[in-house]
This record gives C-alpha cells, sequence and structure tokens, in this order.
C-alpha cells in the first residue's frame, strides 16, 4: 500500500488525474473503473483539462461505474449515471455504449449481478479502478459486514451513509437500497486508486493503514492488494503516523 499525503483535494485530484493520464497515454483503450460523490470531482475536472488541451482521449476507453442507487430513474438528476455525465462523460469524446452502470431497477438482482460480472470479465478487468471511503470504512456501498462480497448485490444502506449523501437530495428522502460493486469485484482490479479528504474520514483511514483487515471496516482489505496508491490530504491523514 502506497500512501501520499497531499495539502489538500485540489492537489490530489491533480496527482490522480495524472496517473489516469498516464496509463491513458500507455494503453488508449484502458477500463477505468471510475466513483462518484464529491472526492472524484477535483481529478475529473483535471482530466477534463487534460482533454480539452489533447493531451489525452477517451475514444476507446471502456468504463465502469462502481454503484446506482435503487428506486430512482437512471436520468434522474440524483443518479449517478447523471452525476457521471455531469461531471466527466459529457466533456470528453467517450463513447456512451463504452459506458457501463450497474441498473438499480433491475428485475431480478442476482441475474445483474452475473452480467455486470461478465462485462467486466470480457472487457479484459478493469486496470484501475478508483475509490474514495465512507466515514465507515466503506468503499463504494460495501458496508461493514461480517463477511467480505464478491461481485455486485443489492444492498442496504446504513444510516451513516444515508446521513452522509442525504444532503444532495435535498428535501426528497433518498434511497434506502443501491446496486454495488462487491470487495471481490473491486480487488480484482490491476490497480486501485484510493482517495480520502477531510477529518471525519481520518478515523476510517487509521483503521485501514494501522488495524486488522476485518470485514467490518471493508477499506481494510486494500491490504491485501499487491498495487493501490492511497491519495490523502492531511486532513485526512491526521490520524496516523
Amino acid at each position: 500500500m502506497d500512501v501520499r499525503v497531499f495539502k489538500n483535494a485540489e492537489e490530489i485530484g491533480k496527482a490522480a488525474a495524472e496517473i489516469y493520464a498516464e496509463l491513458l497515454v500507455k494503453k488508449p483503450n484502458a477500463v477505468l473503473g471510475l466513483a462518484t460523490g464529491a472526492t472524484p470531482v477535483p481529478t475529473y475536472k483535471n482530466l477534463i483539462k487534460m482533454y480539452e488541451d489533447g493531451s489525452i482521449s477517451f475514444k476507446d476507453v471502456v468504463t465502469f461505474n462502481l454503484d446506482e442507487y435503487c428506486g430512482i430513474d437512471k436520468n434522474d438528476k440524483n443518479s449517478y449515471y447523471t452525476f457521471m455525465h455531469e461531471n466527466l462523460f459529457s466533456h470528453v469524446d467517450i463513447k456512451e455504449e463504452n459506458i457501463n452502470f450497474l441498473d438499480g431497477n433491475a428485475a431480478d438482482y442476482e441475474a445483474e449481478s452475473r452480467r455486470y460480472a461478465e462485462a467486466i470479465k470480457a472487457a479484459g478487468g478493469i486496470d484501475l479502478q478508483l475509490l474514495g471511503v465512507g466515514t465507515n470504512g466503506h468503499i463504494a456501498f460495501n458496508e461493514p459486514a461480517d463477511e467480505f462480497t464478491d461481485e455486485a448485490f443489492r444492498v442496504t444502506l446504513t444510516q451513516s451513509t444515508i446521513d452522509s449523501n442525504q444532503k444532495y437530495f435535498g428535501d426528497i428522502p433518498m434511497p434506502r437500497y443501491a446496486m454495488t460493486m462487491g470487495i471481490g469485484s473491486i480487488m480484482r482490479s490491476k490497480k486501485i486508486l484510493l482517495i480520502a479528504t477531510g477529518e471525519k474520514k481520518a478515523d476510517a483511514i487509521k483503521k485501514m493503514i494501522s488495524g486488522e483487515v476485518t470485514p467490518r471496516v471493508p477499506c481494510s482489505i486494500l491490504n491485501n492488494h499487491a498495487d493501490t496508491i492511497i491519495m490523502l490530504d492531511e486532513a485526512a491523514a491526521g490520524l496516523i503516523k
């Protein structure tokens, strides 16, 4: 685990985008694992700048997002499909048919899980997976549990996750369920990049880096991955030596 500490989120966004850009230059048809939420936005802004100045292209890139809410249309303003288009896809030359999401409204969640796993496998596996981390240590929507998950599944969101995300929904109650990529799928990525910013993430980061590998702290599994970079701002790194 390669832990890197930066002054702030803006510096992390530039450094993270450079890692993605380096991959795209070497492998224009790379398979990218992407995340949503506030944490990756600076990274996406820098990738858009690199695309606009001609440094990189997304025309042959294939993407897989970590998760999607259940119970809302993909075109809803709060869906992760919409989030990704507003914050990255609509600003670069990626082909719509190369964009992959879990279907939060699938009639058969187990079949949807199998479909997504097969799609990732058919694409050659994820070259670089971007992750954030929740205050309770979750990655994607893999909440603290008694055992690590494998492929995608329908998850009941914890109250702490709902509390963290309700602000995006305003007065509308946010969904209580989501489809999420499992821990096994994440760990099969060739390279993983986790970003954490803010003091609210410090406890989870401390447990991830210095604690035992346990499904009660889902992000701790990254200690078992052969190629993981952790990018932290000073606040998120505040409890580690």
